[in-house]
C-alpha cells in the first residue's frame, strides 16, 4: 500500500483517467476502421479526399504547409517551450500550474496518440501526397490533437486566468487553429475527415483530463479549516445516530498498517487523537499472519470506545469484520492504493484531514456484506466482492508498481485480461428463480464509485439495507465501446443533496445499459454460481478460486464515525454537534442509471 495525498494522488488519478482515455480512443479507432469502415458517413471520405486533391492550387498548397508545419513535432514543441518560459516569466510570479497543465497537455497527447495507433493500423487516403508520411497509422490525426492540446490550452488559459473583453477575441482565434490544420490535413491528402475528428477528440479529452487534475483548484479536504469545537481541552460530545450521546475521548485502539502509514504520519494520527481527548490509545500493527493486529483482543478485553485503521481497504475489512455488530465505532485514517470505502463516504483524501473531520463529526450506521463460498472462509466486506475480471486483475497487478503507481497499477494488471474468456454463471436473488447469464466479471457492491469518480454501480449506497450487482459483458469493439461510453458518462461529481430525509430505496427490477454491456440488479441475498473455478476478490484482496459467491447484507451492522451522514451535507454534521436528542437518518439519494 502506498499513501495516497498530495502530489502523489493527482498523479495516480491522471494516469487512471488517461489510461481511461487511451482505451476508449482504441475502441474508437478500431470501430472506425473495422465495423463502420463500410457504412455511411464514412463511405463518402474517399471521394472527399480526391475532390481536394483535384483542386489544389499554389496559394492553397502554401497555406496548407505553414499550417501543417505549426502543427508539427517540431512546431508545437518549439511554441509549447517557449509559452511555458513566458508563463514562468511573467510578474508577478511563475504560473507553475498554467506552464505544467499546458506542457503535460502536450505530452500526455502524444503518448495517447502513440498508443493508438499501435493498436489501430489505418492507411493514408489514396492520393497523391503533400507532406512525408511518418509510418504511423492514420488513426488519429497526431498533427489536429496536438494542435489541439497547444492552441486549445493556451484558450483555456486566456479564458479562465486573462481580464479584459479582448480576451474572447484571442481564445476565439486560438481555437480555430485546430479545424484549420484539420482541413489543411485533408487538403494535403494525409489524413481521412474522421481521422481528423480522432485526432480532435483525442486532444479535447486531454485538456478534460490534464485540467481537472491541474486546473481544478484545491479540494474541500486540502482547504479544510480547523474542526470547530475542539481544542486541545477535548472536542465536544456528539450524539450517535442511533440516539445515544457519546463522550468526548475514552479508549481508542489505532490499527496500523506500517507501509501505508508511515512514521510521520503515525505520529500526527496519534497527536490529532490527543486534541480530541483520546489520550488512551493502544496501537497494534498489522502482519501478514496477523492482518488486523491485536484488535480483536483488545475489542474481547472490554472498554474500547473508538477504533481508528490506518491503512487500505484491505486493513479496513478486516477491522470491519471484527468491530461489526459490536457497536464500536470506526474511524478511517485512509492511507491505502484505493480508499474506495473512504472516498464513497465523501472522506478527504488527506489522512489527518480525514480523521480530524470524522472526531468532529458523530456516527452513521452503514450496511456490510456477509461473503462466503467454497473453500472461502465466511467474511466480512465494506466495498465489493466480484470474480472474473476484476479478480484476474487485483491478483496479477504488480506489488513494484502498486507501490509506485498506486490504483494505476491495477489499470496496467486489467489491460492484460481484456482478452480472457467469458464466465457462465447463474444469479439467484433473495431467494428467487436463478437467472442464468454469460459474463467477463460479477461485481456485487456496497458503494459503487472506483478511482477518479467512476460509478460503477450508480444505484448503490451503503444504508440501503441492499446489495447492487452489475455483470459486465461487453461484446467486440463495439461492446467495449458502449461499456467504456456509458461508464465514461458517469465520472462525475454529483452535487450534495441539499436536505438529510430519511433514507427510501426502490430497486426495481434489473436494468441493462450501454446495449447489453452491463446489466443491474439488486438484492439483500446474492447467490452466485459458476460454471468453472473463478478467481475471486473482496475488497481488493485476492481469494481462493471456487464455484460459489454468497452474500448476505446486514443492515447497519458498522457504526462509523464519520463528518456527515453517508451522502449528507457538511450541515449534517453540524446538526449532529448541536443537536442532543434529535435521530439524524442516512440521507436519501437513490442514483438513476
Amino acid at each position: 500500500m502506498t499513501t495516497e495525498n498530495g502530489g502523489a494522488a493527482r498523479r495516480s488519478r491522471l494516469v487512471w483517467l488517461l489510461a481511461g482515455q487511451a482505451i476508449l480512443m482504441v475502441l474508437l479507432g478500431l470501430w472506425v476502421t473495422r465495423v463502420a469502415v463500410g457504412l455511411w458517413p464514412l463511405t463518402l471520405e474517399d471521394r472527399l479526399s480526391q475532390d481536394f486533391a483535384a483542386h489544389r492550387s499554389p496559394v492553397g498548397n502554401g497555406v496548407t504547409a505553414g499550417l501543417s508545419l505549426a502543427a508539427s513535432t517540431e512546431g508545437i514543441i518549439a511554441v509549447t517551450l517557449l509559452c511555458v518560459a513566458v508563463l514562468l516569466a511573467l510578474p508577478p510570479a511563475p504560473r507553475w500550474a498554467e506552464a505544467v497543465f499546458l506542457g503535460v497537455s502536450v505530452a500526455v497527447q502524444s503518448a495517447v496518440f502513440l498508443v493508438v495507433t499501435f493498436f489501430v493500423e489505418r492507411p493514408r487516403p489514396d492520393v497523391p501526397q503533400l507532406d512525408g508520411a511518418p509510418p504511423t497509422s492514420s488513426f488519429p490525426s497526431g498533427h489536429v490533437g496536438a494542435s489541439v492540446a497547444l492552441y486549445g490550452g493556451l484558450a483555456a488559459l486566456v479564458l479562465h486566468r486573462a481580464r479584459g473583453p479582448w480576451r474572447y477575441l484571442a481564445a476565439g482565434v486560438l481555437l480555430l487553429v485546430p479545424p484549420a490544420v484539420g482541413l489543411s490535413r485533408v487538403y494535403r491528402g494525409m489524413h481521412h475527415p474522421s481521422d481528423v475528428l480522432g485526432g480532435l477528440l483525442n486532444g479535447v479529452a486531454t485538456l478534460l483530463v490534464v485540467g481537472s487534475v491541474f486546473l481544478s483548484g484545491r479540494g474541500a479536504a486540502d482547504d479544510a479549516p480547523a474542526p470547530q469545537g475542539t481544542s486541545d481541552g477535548g472536542a465536544s460530545p456528539v450524539p450517535a445516530q442511533d440516539g445515544r450521546s457519546r463522550r468526548a475521548g475514552g479508549r481508542v485502539v489505532v490499527v496500523r498498517h506500517p507501509h501505508g502509514c508511515p512514521d510521520e504520519l503515525a505520529a500526527e494520527v496519534r497527536a490529532r487523537l490527543h486534541r480530541h481527548g483520546f489520550t488512551d490509545q493502544r496501537w497494534t500493527s498489522t502482519t501478514v499472519d496477523r492482518p488486523g493486529g491485536r484488535l480483536a483482543e483488545e475489542c474481547a478485553a472490554g472498554g474500547v470506545d473508538l477504533v481508528v485503521v490506518c491503512g487500505g481497504d484491505g486493513t479496513v475489512r478486516v477491522c470491519a469484520d471484527a468491530v461489526a455488530g459490536t457497536g464500536i465505532p470506526l474511524a478511517l485514517v485512509p492511507c491505502g492504493t484505493g480508499n474506495l470505502l473512504a472516498r464513497n463516504l465523501d472522506l478527504p483524501s488527506d489522512p489527518a484531514t480525514a480523521l480530524d473531520e470524522a472526531l468532529a463529526g458523530g456516527d452513521f450506521r452503514i450496511d456490510v456484506g456477509r461473503v462466503e463460498g467454497d473453500g472461502l472462509r465466511p467474511t466480512r466486506f465494506t466495498v465489493m466482492a466480484g470474480a472474473g475480471f476484476d479478480a484476474a486483475t487485483v491478483r496479477d497487478a504488480s506489488p513494484v508498481l502498486k507501490a509506485h503507481l498506486g490504483w494505476a497499477a491495477y489499470g496496467l494488471s486489467a489491460a492484460r485480461h481484456l482478452r480472457d474468456p467469458r464466465m457462465r454463471l447463474s444469479l439467484r436473488l433473495d431467494g428467487g428463480r436463478r437467472i442464468r447469464r454469460r459474463a467477463r466479471m460479477v461485481v456485487i457492491g456496497n458503494v459503487g464509485a472506483l478511482q477518479a469518480g467512476l460509478e460503477l454501480l450508480p444505484r448503490a449506497r451503503p444504508d440501503s439495507g441492499r446489495m447492487e450487482v452489475v455483470l459486465f459483458d461487453p461484446r467486440g469493439a463495439a461492446g467495449w465501446l458502449a461499456a467504456a461510453a456509458h461508464l465514461a458518462a458517469r465520472i462525475v461529481r454529483r452535487p450534495a443533496p441539499t436536505t438529510v430525509q430519511a433514507q427510501t430505496h426502490a430497486p426495481g427490477g434489473p436494468v441493462s445499459v450501454a446495449a447489453g454491456s452491463l446489466e443491474y440488479f439488486s438484492a439483500a441475498r446474492i447467490e452466485v454460481r459458476f460454471a468453472r473455478a473463478e478467481g475471486r476478490e473482496v475488497d481488493g484482496d485476492t481469494m481462493s478460486e471456487g464455484t460459489r459467491l454468497t452474500v448476505d447484507t446486514e443492515p447497519g451492522a458498522l457504526r462509523m464515525r464519520l463528518p456527515r451522514a453517508p451522502g449528507g451535507t457538511p450541515s449534517t454534521a453540524r446538526t449532529a454537534r448541536t443537536s442532543s436528542t434529535a435521530r439524524t437518518a442516512p440521507a436519501a439519494r437513490t442514483a438513476q442509471l
